[in-house]
């Protein structure tokens, strides 16, 4: 029987461990390359080094090798070094003859490679090469040798050539390596792990603004705090902003279902009492229906209200931007059917980067209700003009709706009046008086303002809203 194993969801890393885990990787390259490129570095420049020194050897050789008038080599009275006389001690010097040849004391004992005689002026540098010491232990050297001539009577017939061969054990070379590798590695060792102490900090200190955003919203969730607080880095405010306004957005959509639901309790119970007073009066059945259907109307008109307030209430903080003339043309359509017998021609005047960033809805309920009134008031014309509003940096751009009409205009002493809930411009009109204060939610919803005022180009009423840019 199998038997199932409880797996614990796999869960990413943090941002800590994973700019810590790539910033070390990162680290540990780097130094590697830099540690084998400084290896590589040393390593030839010791190369270099001891085939100068062993010219610098061979060239003193030279200067001190005298011949005698048989041809026969005169040995230098003292060495550039001691360790030429000394028998094993790693330092060798040769001399190729064309008839023989001859060694320093250090080479007695130790089997050399063959040498061969070399052109005058040629140069050779090789190794290591194989070599049997003294007490038959294998060894490498490496070997530099250059050619040179020797004219015995300062004639050219009288010449011969001859070659100088310093040695060196190689040993030595690889010993300075090793001791340099060693100290390499054991700082960069030391560094590397200072630099990701270091680095540990440092990104622990430039992740500290977000664990405090996460802190406040903890508090927030746990109901300790309301909003965010505004002191953030640059980056991050765009996210504290936007959690801010969808925390308010959310607190003012409660609010206004609660108060919605309020004010609705509220207007269905004078019906109700009336209805519950008719039928203890125990009123006629001609006179009950009819107080039965005035109530009804009423609630019918009361709910509606309230439905359509709560609709138009709320909106998503995070819309995509949505094209202005198309509602408007199908708004106008329909208002034109409806006051055919007026005549009214609406005309329009929208610019091309104007748009509503929020929902459909919102702008349909906006454009129709202004529209609608002003279709209502005017005598023949009505204009329709948007344009961008207000910009800043980082933000959608705001706009600016405007309906003008050629009707009687509105007192401004009367402008309060009308954008109350239930009051009508004029009693004598048809209408429930609650499509301006509609508007009125919606624009102030958006953080936007409304202004009526006079229609300067048509002379009558203006209304004019303005959205402030968006997140």
């Amino acid at each position: 029987m199998a038997v199932q194993r409880n797996l614990l969801p796999w869960r990413p890393r943090s941002l800590q461990a994973r700019q810590l885990l790539a910033a070390s990787l990162g680290l540990l390259a780097f130094l590697a390359l830099a540690g084998y490129a400084l290896d590589r570095a040393f390593v030839d420049v010791a190369g270099q080094l001891q085939r100068d020194r062993l010219r610098g050897f061979a060239s003193a050789y030279a200067g001190d090798i005298d011949f005698l008038r048989d041809g026969n080599l005169y040995p230098p009275e003292s060495p550039p070094d001691a360790r030429f006389e000394r028998p094993g001690s790693g330092l060798y010097a040769e001399v190729v003859l064309p008839n023989g040849g001859w060694s320093s004391g250090s080479a007695r004992g130790p089997q050399l490679p063959a040498a061969e005689l070399l052109d005058g002026g040629d140069e050779k540098f090789e190794g290591p090469l194989p070599i049997v010491n003294s007490d038959g232990s294998l060894g490498e050297v490496f070997r530099y040798g250059r050619g040179f001539v020797w004219d015995l009577e300062r004639r050219p017939e009288a010449e011969f050539p001859y070659t100088i061969y310093i040695m060196e054990d190689a040993g030595s070379l690889a010993g300075q390596v090793r001791v340099f590798r060693q100290a390499l590695w054991s700082y960069l060792g030391i560094a590397g792990g200072i630099l990701l102490l270091l680095q540990a900090v440092i990104l622990r200190w430039s992740l500290w603004p977000l664990r405090r955003v996460i802190e406040e919203l903890k508090r927030v969730q746990r109901g300790q705090a309301t909003r965010m607080s505004e002191r953030h880095p640059r980056e991050l405010e765009p996210l504290t902003d936007s959690i801010n306004a969808f925390i308010e957005s959310e607190r003012e959509n409660l609010d206004r279902q609660r108060n919605t639901m309020a004010d609705l309790a509220h207007s269905l119970k004078t019906p109700l009492a009336v209805l519950r007073t008719r039928l203890d009066s125990h009123a006629g059945e001609a006179e009950l229906r009819e107080d039965v259907d005035t109530q009804l109307r009423r609630m019918n008109d009361l709910v509606g209200y309230q439905l359509a307030r709560g609709a138009s209430g709320g909106h998503k903080l995070f819309a995509a931007p949505v094209a202005i003339e198309p509602h408007a043309e199908q708004i106008v359509r329909g208002l034109e059917k409806i006051y055919a017998a007026k005549g009214v021609v609406c005309e329009f005047e929208i610019a091309p980067d104007a748009q509503f960033h929020g929902e459909p809805g919102d702008l349909q309920e906006l454009l129709g209700n202004l529209l609608e009134n002003a279709f209502k008031w005017a005598r023949s014309r009505v204009l329709l003009t948007a344009r961008a509003g207000d910009t800043a940096p980082n933000r959608r751009p705001g706009l600016q709706l405007t309906v003008d009409d050629d009707g009687p205009g509105i007192p401004p002493e009367r402008i309060h009046h009308v954008l109350q809930r239930g009051v009508r411009g004029d009693e004598r009109v048809q209408g429930h008086g609650i499509g301006l204060a509609i508007v009125q939610d919606i624009v102030h919803s958006y953080r936007g303002e409304l202004a009526i005022g006079a229609a300067p180009e048509l002379g009558g009423a203006r209304f004019e809203v303005r959205l402030p840019p968006g997140l």
